[in-house]
């Protein structure tokens, strides 16, 4: 079963968050899928990943690419798991999906600013809780470190 972790944006944007914690999957050996709530912020998050740090690659593209089961991070705008994914980071809005057996982890990255996206997020926590799943909660400090807190 996959762990679940829910990650509560506070200090830093998405844009900044993203690709560290994509570095840190592909570090474990892991692929990637990302799944956006459009295909414009799908684009904004491509152009993101290639441009984020001058001496760092995150090697990526998009699901309807060609070639997209061989890379290592996948953005999608659907449900799918097009590269066989061992990570599925769920960004904007998108819910922790119901089938969660193909994953290691399932990330969810909220806002807290967006009270939609953070009520969102407190109705996957209870949904995952009624199911007697367990999911660990991380939350963004000042600095922008995470903080385990529950």
């Amino acid at each position: 079963m996959a762990e679940i972790w829910f990650y509560h944006l506070q200090s830093r944007p998405l844009e900044q968050v993203l690709p560290t914690l994509l570095e840190r999957s592909l570090a474990r050996g892991w692929k990637a899928v990302v799944e956006c709530s459009s295909r414009e912020r799908l684009a904004a998050l491509d152009d993101r990943l290639w441009t984020y740090a001058d001496d760092a690659f995150l090697p990526h593209g998009a699901a309807t690419e060609p070639d997209a089961a061989g890379n290592p991070i996948v953005l999608t705008a659907a449900s799918d798991n097009p590269n066989a994914a061992q990570v599925r980071f769920c960004v904007d809005g998108v819910r922790i999906p119901d089938a969660l057996d193909a994953y290691e982890r399932v990330i969810l990255i909220f806002d807290g600013d967006d009270p939609e996206a953070l009520a969102s997020a407190r109705e996957d926590w209870k949904k995952l809780r009624a199911r007697g799943l367990a999911a660990t909660y991380w939350q963004q400090d000042e600095t922008g470190r995470w903080e385990k807190k529950a």
